[in-house]
């Protein structure tokens, strides 16, 4: 078992989700229920993946966890993507947040190695 608030890639999945917030309030507001709800919920789903199965005594299904953590990376990178296509997001945040989710990608797929 392991407690989650004292794993490195839960602390920084934090870190991503008030990122993804404070750049997502300058979205169009016609985006409240579109893009901005969804990248929101992709990244606040990071943290939440990973802390959900700490209290679960399998390795096994914490990996499958992290593989829902990894998903929903991948997913908020998407979105990022498009957020900057449109014009949304400046380029030194979309710059910003673009290593932040390479980071925690690199560092779930480290950690799931060791598990």
């Amino acid at each position: 078992m392991h407690n989650y608030q004292e794993l490195k890639i839960w602390q920084e999945g934090r870190k991503l989700v008030k990122e993804i917030y404070l750049i997502s309030a300058g979205f169009p507001k016609e985006e409240m229920y579109g893009l901005t709800s969804q990248i929101r919920r992709a990244a606040v789903s990071v943290p939440s993946n990973i802390a959900e199965e700490t209290g679960r005594a399998s390795d096994v299904e914490f990996q499958r966890f992290l593989d829902f953590a990894l998903g929903s990376l991948f997913e908020l990178e998407t979105q990022t993507i498009l957020a900057n296509d449109l014009e949304y997001l400046k380029t030194e945040d979309f710059e910003r947040v673009s290593l932040m989710i390479k980071s925690l990608i690199k560092m779930i797929v480290k950690f799931k190695s060791i598990l």
